[in-house]
């Protein structure tokens, strides 16, 4: 079975060279500008994973890590955070909202895939 994963970044340039790697790696992968963007892509379809970065428009990664965990079909999918951020307590933030790890941009693909691998369980 294909795992899908959701891809939430403001750039396309980076939204692209994410799904160049997951979709290398075998993944389906969903697209979305910012955090309510994201969430109007959440329709009950399943999602195995999200990758998100923090700062972005409308609404940032953490706002939307926190209205992802309040989703019953969604609260339970792990979340990676993909950004520049590296203070603690940007991370420590992230962790609260509901984040399971974090890559740090820019990023190496096989970090980003060993990071997608340890949380989408085959």
């Amino acid at each position: 079975m294909i795992k899908t994963i959701l891809i939430v970044d403001d750039s396309a340039s980076m939204r692209q060279v994410v799904s160049i790697a997951l979709k290398g790696a075998g993944y389906e992968v969903i697209e979305a500008c910012d955090g309510k963007d994201a969430l109007n892509k959440l329709t009950g379809i399943k999602i195995h994973l999200i990758l998100s970065d923090i700062n972005m428009p409308v609404m940032d990664g953490i706002s939307f890590v926190k209205e992802v965990k309040k989703l019953d079909h969604y609260k339970f999918t792990p979340i990676i955070m993909l950004t520049t951020e590296m203070e603690p307590e940007k991370k420590q933030a992230a962790r609260d909202a509901g984040a399971k790890a974090w890559v740090t941009k820019p990023f190496q693909p096989p970090v980003l895939l060993g990071a997608v691998a340890k949380l989408v369980l085959p």
